[in-house]
């Protein structure tokens, strides 16, 4: 029998996160970590609200996941997160040693892939999951953006 819990699953629930984000006026990337299927930290960026450039998806899951499991290290873990880490993410999850990172649509203006940023040596990487979804959230927010401007 096929596993229902997915790298689409997951991502579709970190969707959901980045939905949130969009709908509270906060750049929509949304982020989940995921130990043996299950979800242990959620989150989306916060940067506005908590006027806090350090507040994106990805630290926040990191935060909750750690505190979830009382420690440091998300080995055995998987983020999956709707747009590429970018540098500053990358090395906080670097740091955590998590297994693997998922990703949605690739920043080509600032994802750790071309900032040069680089995550644990043992993180396994995979881009590309719902890609176009998480882009048309992205592209839908920055429009609505310039149209209120």
């Amino acid at each position: 029998m096929e596993n229902p819990f997915d790298d689409t699953y997951f991502m579709k629930k970190a969707l959901q996160e980045a939905e949130i984000a969009f709908d509270n006026g906060e750049v929509p990337v949304g982020a989940v970590i995921v130990v043996n299927n299950r979800i242990i930290g959620r989150a989306h960026n916060l940067t506005e609200r908590l006027k806090d450039v350090t507040a994106h998806a990805e630290m926040q899951a990191i935060t909750a996941a750690s505190n979830f499991l009382g420690g440091k290290y998300l080995q055995g873990c998987t983020l999956y997160v709707t747009l590429e880490p970018c540098q500053m993410c990358a090395g906080a999850l670097y740091w955590s040693q998590i297994s693997k990172v998922v990703y949605g649509a690739a920043d080509l203006e600032r994802g750790f892939g071309v900032m040069g940023g680089h995550l644990h040596p043992k993180t396994e990487v995979v881009g590309g999951v719902l890609e176009n979804e998480s882009a048309e959230l992205l592209k839908r927010f920055f429009i609505q953006r310039r149209n209120l401007n």
